[in-house]
């Protein structure tokens, strides 16, 4: 399915491969709509390829029902597998990837080409907003916490800023900066529900490693809206993420080193929590109640982290009984 071409400035247009990873009927709305929004855009020589994770009764509904090319992921369960098996059967210049229960704008597609106009770009991370079920964000939710809902937060850099790694939600790379990395590692992230990540950290530590002239940049120029169910819109499941994003980020820290691992997680701490902590803090004298539990889940969303990325660090340290 291909949208009518535009004109697009510039000698060359790369082409774009659109993957979109899923793994549950349970999200069917939004993926048939993101699918449906994406494959609008299309130009020549661009695809779609949706990568099903072991479950064949949704690879075969996807096929029957929305048209587009759709294909089992082919490596272990889990989304570094999907997104691998997308990625190998990529032929554009560029790989876009779209979580399956977010929503792209128009030009969507085309924001990626623009992007990587600059030789030097070798990933893009685009913005995210949360699509809340029931109309708004639940008046305790700090927003510096964005992130254990899979969008945005508070201390991003604007459009065209460098970060160390975008958010999976929506991204893009050079497909050949992503195959000559490898892809991504299947010792780490998502597998099902199971609130743990960094798989989009280790690769782009990776990229700037073997590929230390390119740059991984931020582009707010079409969000996305990402899907917040109500079963994630709780104090409980808030801190449970926190604590497994504590002990994901151990992980990463013994493969990639502290020093890569955590350099972003150290600005983030020592400046963009303390001033939300006093920010929501002095909403309560405007009248905001909330506002003292917005600051107090900063706080305690941070010590869950810390106590996860302690677990881990405890358990390698920890000597191995015999006998």
């Amino acid at each position: 399915m291909t949208a009518p071409q535009a004109a697009y400035p510039g000698p060359a247009v790369p082409t774009v491969t659109t993957v979109v990873c899923t793994y549950t009927d349970r999200r069917w709305t939004e993926l048939a709509a993101g699918v449906r929004a994406v494959a609008a855009q299309l130009r020549a020589g661009d695809e779609l390829v949706v990568v099903v994770d072991h479950n064949d009764a949704l690879l075969a509904r996807v096929r029957a029902e929305l048209h587009e090319r759709a294909i089992p992921n082919a490596h272990a369960q889990g989304l570094s597998g999907a997104r691998n098996t997308g990625v190998a059967a990529a032929t554009g210049d560029l790989v876009a990837f779209l979580d399956d229960d977010a929503l792209p704008p128009a030009g969507w597609v085309d924001s990626w080409r623009s992007r990587f106009r600059d030789d030097r770009v070798i990933a893009v991370g685009g913005a995210v907003a949360p699509d809340w079920e029931g109309g708004a964000a639940p008046r305790w939710f700090p927003p510096e916490f964005g992130w254990v809902v899979g969008c945005d937060y508070t201390g991003l850099p604007d459009d065209g800023g460098r970060i160390r790694n975008p958010i999976g939600a929506s991204m893009a790379l050079r497909r050949s900066a992503l195959e000559s990395v490898g892809g991504f590692s299947e010792l780490v992230g998502r597998v099902g529900t199971l609130p743990v990540g960094c798989e989009e950290t280790e690769l782009a530590i990776r990229l700037t490693r073997v590929h230390r002239a390119g740059l991984v940049v931020r582009d707010t120029t079409a969000p996305v809206r990402h899907l917040v169910p109500r079963e994630r819109q709780s104090p409980t499941y808030f801190l449970r993420r926190c604590f497994h994003e504590g002990r994901s980020k151990a992980l990463l820290s013994q493969s990639v080193g502290a020093g890569d691992g955590l350099a972003s997680e150290r600005t983030y701490v020592s400046r963009v929590l303390p001033v939300g902590v006093l920010r929501h803090l002095a909403a309560v004298a405007r009248g905001d109640a909330y506002g003292l539990c917005r600051a107090g889940l900063i706080v305690a969303g941070l010590v869950s982290t810390a106590v996860g990325y302690s677990s881990v660090r405890a358990s390698v340290r920890a000597p191995r009984r015999t006998g």
